[in-house]
């Protein structure tokens, strides 16, 4: 049972890893691919042209660091903004933290369109509709959610008898604050502020409907890009998007196997 069992998962294994890079491959083929038609499985040609082109461009250069800037920024005010709202909500008494966990889910789970839709009226309203930091407020609210209902989570787990253990030996709410809970949530500070990275990084809705067309990310230069029909831009661009992401899996997925290997 157990030497067929080991088959059977590998074979699941590698049908896992085919799938999930079987969309980067195409990109990659396409970027530099010269000429691809059916029924050749790979490109003809190849070229760097669309490289070239990408880098040459300097509206798509604005809109990758516009992208970059926006995501930090987003990712910084989750984390930070996520942890405190997720400190208190773990102090909250039962029936009040179920409503407090449902308000935080609620960017979370509404569609990116209803929910920017309902942000456009109040950022219009502040004067900040098309602007780069009207798009910021907008990202940061979703974001904020996603690392609201992460720190909720880390508290539920987390043992507040630390914090009156200072508290007893004279350290103020801020101290404490500085040198025990923050240190001790290192790792999850870190990954949120990689989940709010990631959840402004490919947000296309709300760029769209708060920036209104003046503020241009690399999300939305994809979506323009295919929709002209310029395949090798769009697979650049493409690719671009998707690297950040891949890498910070990466980067998490080692910070955890050494966390684990520690704490066992």
């Amino acid at each position: 049972m157990r030497t067929s069992a080991v088959p059977s998962r590998s074979l699941l294994l590698l049908a896992l890893l085919a799938w999930t890079l079987l969309p980067i491959s195409v990109l990659v083929f396409s970027s530099f691919g010269d000429s691809w038609f059916y029924p050749h499985l790979l490109p003809t040609n190849w070229t760097t042209a669309a490289w070239r082109e990408f880098v040459s461009d300097r509206r798509l250069l604005r809109a990758l660091l516009t992208s970059l800037w926006l995501a930090l920024l987003t990712g910084g005010a989750a984390s930070i903004v996520g942890f405190e709202i997720g400190r208190r909500v773990s102090r909250i008494p039962v029936p009040l933290r179920y409503f407090a966990m449902a308000a935080a889910f609620v960017p979370v789970a509404a569609p990116p369109l209803a929910l920017g839709i309902g942000l456009q009226y109040f950022v219009l309203r502040a004067g900040l509709g098309g602007t780069l930091i009207g798009v910021w407020l907008a990202h940061s609210v979703v974001a904020i959610g996603y690392t609201t209902v992460y720190f909720i989570g880390a508290f539920a787990v987390f043992d507040h008898r630390v914090e009156e253990e200072a508290r007893s030996l004279g350290a103020s709410p801020l101290v404490t604050l500085a040198r025990v809970t923050l240190p001790l949530h290192q790792r999850q500070l870190a990954e949120a502020l990689l989940l709010g990275f990631l959840v402004s990084w490919a947000q296309v809705p709300l760029t769209l409907l708060i920036g209104q067309g003046a503020v241009e990310s690399l999300a939305t230069s994809v979506m323009s890009y295919v929709h002209a029909g310029q395949d090798h831009l769009a697979s650049v661009a493409g690719l671009l998007l998707a690297l950040p992401g891949l890498v910070l899996m990466g980067v998490v997925g080692s910070s955890i196997g050494r966390f684990t290997v520690a704490t066992v």
